[in-house]
């Protein structure tokens, strides 16, 4: 009895490692070195059986099988749309997959870190046909997360909105939002603040101590004094074509607005734009400073001080 036992498990290991090399071999690209893409059409309705049997007689993947297997247990395959795709036989069985659930009734949008909703409206007006007043009317400024995305050509505001407000949930974290607490910030507060220093910082190490500044200014009930924040009350520029006004006057520091931290002591009423998770992880990761001040030379590097006096001279040394 014993001995049968050895001789099952013996038999079930040589199973296990027979199915294992199966399975590396399966997932490989069929052929590394041809990369000319291939068209490849999936009709509405067709079956992911259908569709492995029809990749593997056009050499595309290795093994129908390993394909089904893999669309069915992963959950990929109630992702995957009809339409025509561009497949190279160098492609291994995750990438082909994954290629297949971005369909022809996709659109690639990129939003970058630092717009506004009004910038992110006037391109989905202009790629998807949204009309801008819909979008904003629902849009919620700091919450667009800014990334490249895939949305059907179809999408409406509320769909596109609602993509948009889930990857800003999946990106910022349990963990990021408690050390923000730590810091005396709500998650408002944080994205407030990281989208002041989206808009603000020049280089991506001066972040931590820009934020920094904004976090002891409050922390003393100082005036903040970001131009970003006079940029958004601005608005729109006509002669600039730009949302954010290049040069700001002493008239325009004067502007009557909620959001003119240069009159108006505590942070703006909301986020000021979109920002990216590399500014609100800077506000996360400030660096405990006495820095109260900071201005950008011609380069874009931010040079801090702690007194009146010091940010003076920076001004002197750097800027005149």
């Amino acid at each position: 009895m014993k001995q049968k036992v050895i001789v099952l498990l013996l038999l079930i290991f040589l199973f296990a490692g027979i199915t294992l090399v199966w399975w590396r071999q399966s997932v490989k690209p069929v052929a590394q070195d041809l990369r000319d893409p291939v068209v490849f059409s999936i009709t509405r309705g067709e079956t992911i059986r259908s569709v492995a049997e029809r990749l593997a007689k056009d050499k595309l993947i290795r093994s129908p099988v390993a394909f089904f297997l893999w669309s069915r247990f992963s959950g990929i395959g109630d992702r995957i749309q009809s339409g025509d795709f561009r497949l190279s036989p160098s492609m291994d069985l995750f990438t082909l997959s994954q290629t297949l659930t971005h369909g022809t009734e996709d659109v690639r949008i990129t939003i970058p870190e630092g717009w506004r909703r009004e910038e992110i409206a006037l391109t989905l007006t202009k790629v998807l046909t949204i009309p801008e007043s819909e979008f904003l009317k629902i849009a919620r400024e700091g919450y667009l997360f800014p990334d490249t995305y895939h949305l059907p050509k179809d999408a409406s505001a509320g769909a596109v909105v609602d993509v948009f407000s889930q990857n800003f949930q999946k990106k910022v974290t349990n963990n990021l939002l408690a050390q923000a607490q730590t810091k005396g910030l709500t998650q408002e507060q944080l994205i407030i603040v990281a989208s002041m220093i989206e808009r603000e910082a020049k280089l991506t190490e001066d972040r931590p101590r820009i934020a920094s500044v904004i976090i002891n200014r409050l922390t003393i009930d100082m005036k903040l004094d970001i131009d970003a924040t006079v940029q958004y009350a601005l608005g729109y520029q006509p002669q600039e074509k730009t949302w954010w006004k290049k040069s700001l006057t002493v008239d325009d520091l004067a502007i009557d607005s909620p959001y003119n931290t240069y009159l108006v002591a505590g942070l703006p009423p909301t986020p000021i734009s979109n920002p990216g998770i590399a500014a609100i992880t800077a506000v996360v990761n400030a660096p405990d400073t006495h820095y109260l001040y900071y201005i950008a030379d011609a380069t874009g590097k931010s040079h801090f001080a702690e007194t009146l006096e010091e940010h003076q001279q920076n001004i002197a040394r750097y800027l005149q």
